[in-house]
């Protein structure tokens, strides 16, 4: 196991990795912004989807994925079409002008990716793949109660249950 000054250290990179997916969402095309560039990448790698299943891969509440799904849907880049299975329920689809919106966005992450990593291997990359695939999966479902605040004990005090990352020094 690591030691701890590792990890407040992994922490410290982690908070600043804020400015990397700035710079990712500048890169996006002016009408869609990261929230409706999210629906669509889910809807192209999942397929068509109940608004509830995208909130739920979003790991945002169905008012946030509304309003995303609206922006998109106002645009003609998805459709909601009523659910076989239940008609009150949509079933949310990309449309053939929303694929052409996905490949733009793949196109131009790609393109920013290619630049700012263009003195790295292509080992080092597939090793950063690898990590923050792993990385991600060590994490599972973000939305449920961490294992450390699960394993504290009942009379730690609040301020120790802090979920902020500390500033770098």
């Amino acid at each position: 196991m690591a030691e701890r000054a590792q990890y407040e250290e992994l922490a410290r990179q982690l908070s600043a990795f804020g400015a990397v997916k700035r710079d990712l969402g500048r890169c996006l095309p002016p009408d869609c912004p990261g929230g409706s560039a999210a629906v669509l990448t889910l809807l192209g790698r999942h397929g068509d989807m109940r608004m509830s299943k995208l909130a739920e891969l979003l790991a945002v509440d169905m008012s946030v994925t509304s309003r995303h799904v609206a922006h998109v849907a106002d645009r003609g880049w998805i459709e909601r079409c009523p659910d076989p299975a239940d008609k009150r329920s949509r079933i949310l689809r990309l449309t053939a002008p929303g694929r052409v919106q996905l490949d733009e966005l793949s196109r131009r992450t790609a393109a920013l990716l290619a630049d700012r990593l263009s003195d790295w291997s292509d080992d080092d990359v597939g090793r950063l793949i690898q990590l923050m695939a792993r990385l991600r999966e060590s994490f599972g479902d973000c939305r449920s109660t961490p294992r450390l605040a699960q394993a504290a004990p009942a009379t730690e005090s609040v301020a120790h249950q802090t979920t902020r990352t500390p500033a770098s020094t």
